[in-house]
């Protein structure tokens, strides 16, 4: 085989056929090595293309082994399409590069893109793991109803989204977009209801079909807190870029705004973020001074992020004059509103800032691991969504106030008066409800609502973490909401209890008390009848 002069030696191990086609695809670039080379020297890359069938704990054994073997160089799995190892697992493997039934320009790229110490994970759609088969058992009143309902509602939510997908207008589109909205608070409400039931009585059965693997894809050119948030800024414009679409269930001021303003308002947000973490780097702040510096910056990051999706030129009529836009704007709102159920920021800008590990799922992680990268990429979204909701609250009131203004930035429908306030109303209602309400629950369940940005559309993310000192804070009305659901969690094992004893006593009554009365009555009449035989006779 030729070999490239002062070209770095990879290692190939794959099967015969396998082999040949990468040595094909790489030999006039880099030194190839294979395993029955008995001179293989230092090796800088390794290339493992896993056979199909491979069960998880052997290719686990084998990675590691390796690690050890030819460390420090790195390593760049080559995974089949027909794998059945999820994605949550394959992204904890400790491998620099991971792709799957990738196309040979793609690995190719990987390899210049790992010899120069980044790294790679593509991964297409799994296929599904087998799930066990359902319990045969007899379910309880609270399963049943909370499975059956959930499929009920997820059928239905089914069928308003493959409507949606063929793009109505006018009246049909804001019906099936209301409709989705209730089936998503039934959805929570029967949660609510039979939810913690189920829970204390769990079967052998999920509530729900896992959901199917998703695509993946994250190219780190280099393995630095500048490189991790390049690569989450490069997948985050991608999103904002190509129009959102509101798939988390709750009404939203960012959809007010036409498309153009939207992707516009997410990009300045960006924009403005990176100016500030690069700042922050400058200065090297570090601890509870980069959290309080971060906290004090946000009503001038959210000003110029408005200004900058306005226009900074921008004039329009007003009360027989000329108004720029952005200052106007800028002058008018309050942007010093704070979101409670934005997670602390310092985990986040440790990592983003100086490379400081993060926690994810109880594993502390560097920030260029996948699973570390993603969650980043969960908590940026989630700050670009509700910071943008916070803006596009101003700017609906604002043009409550400027009809030129709505013509300018908002939908269409929003033109007439009465939808631009009733969608107000209808926001205030929903953060007044989430604030008494929802907020409760989810504090004392330890549940988080991030928003995520996934396949052009925001999604909601469910993230669990010990939120006790955000409890105590509650007002005493809130925390009558937790005492109510901590008594029905209390009650559950015991109204189950006294309906299982009622359901004995009514199988006793029924057997040994009604059923040996029916026997006796039957005996005399038989015996009575057979009296009347014997005199007749």
């Amino acid at each position: 085989m030729p070999e490239a002069k002062d070209a770095p030696p990879i290692l190939i191990l794959a099967e015969p056929l396998i082999q040949a086609g990468l040595e094909r695809l790489l030999e006039e670039s880099f030194q190839l090595k294979s395993a029955s080379d008995p001179d293989k020297g230092a090796i800088a890359l390794v290339i493992w293309s896993i056979s199909t069938g491979m069960p998880a704990a052997t290719l686990e054994r084998e990675l590691a082994q390796l690690r050890d073997r030819w460390h420090p160089a790195p390593l760049l799995l080559l995974l089949p399409a027909e794998s059945d190892l999820p994605s949550s697992w394959l992204l904890q493997l400790p491998a620099e590069g991971l792709l799957q039934q990738a196309e040979p320009q793609e690995i190719r790229a990987a390899v210049d893109t790992l010899l120069t110490g980044g790294r790679v994970v593509e991964l297409r759609p799994l296929r599904g793991i087998e799930q066990p088969e359902q319990s045969r058992e007899a379910l309880g009143l609270g399963q049943w109803l909370l499975r059956s309902g959930l499929a009920q509602i997820e059928a239905e939510a089914l069928r308003c989204r493959r409507w949606l997908d063929l793009q109505p207008v006018g009246l049909n589109a804001l019906l099936l977009a209301g409709r989705l909205r209730e089936l998503a608070l039934a959805k929570r409400l029967l949660l609510w209801l039979w939810g913690p039931i189920s829970m204390a009585f769990p079967s052998e059965a999920p509530l729900q079909r896992p959901e199917p693997q998703a695509v993946v894809g994250i190219t780190l050119r280099e393995r630095t807190a500048i490189g991790v948030w390049e690569a989450i800024q490069e997948r985050l414009i991608t999103a904002a870029s190509t129009g959102l679409s509101n798939q988390s269930g709750q009404l939203m001021a960012l959809e007010g705004l036409n498309t153009d303003h939207r992707r516009d308002l997410l990009l300045a947000l960006l924009a403005q973020f990176d100016l500030l973490i690069t700042r922050f780097r400058h200065e090297q702040l570090r601890g509870v001074a980069l959290e309080e510096r971060w906290l004090g910056q946000q009503p001038e990051l959210r000003r110029l992020s408005m200004r900058a999706m306005a226009g900074e030129y921008v004039q329009l009529p007003l009360e027989g004059g000329l108004l720029p836009v952005a200052q106007s704007l800028s002058e008018a709102s309050d942007l010093t509103a704070v979101d409670p159920e934005l997670p602390a920021a310092l985990p986040m800008l440790a990592a983003l800032v100086c490379a400081q590990p993060i926690l994810v799922d109880g594993r502390l992680l560097a920030p260029d691991e996948p699973q570390a990268l993603l969650h980043l990429e969960a908590l940026i979204s989630n700050w670009l969504i509700r910071t943008a909701e916070l803006i596009s609250a101003e700017i609906l009131a604002s043009c409550s106030t400027w009809p030129d203004l709505r013509r300018y930035l908002l939908r269409s429908d929003l033109l007439p008066t009465r939808n631009l306030e009733r969608l107000r109303n209808q926001l205030n209602s929903q953060q007044r409800w989430d604030s008494l309400f929802e907020r409760p629950v989810q504090l004392y369940e330890s549940r988080r609502l991030l928003y995520g940005l996934k396949q052009g559309a925001i999604v909601p993310i469910e993230h669990m973490e010990p939120r006790d000192r955000e409890l105590q804070q509650l007002s005493w009305g809130q925390q009558l909401i937790t005492l109510v659901l901590e008594g029905r969690d209390a009650l559950a094992p015991q109204v189950q209890a006294l309906f299982r004893r009622l359901g004995d006593l009514v199988v006793v009554v029924l057997t040994q008390v009604i059923g040996r009365a029916i026997g006796l009555v039957g005996r005399g009449i038989l015996q009575g009848m057979g009296r009347s035989i014997g005199r007749g006779s």
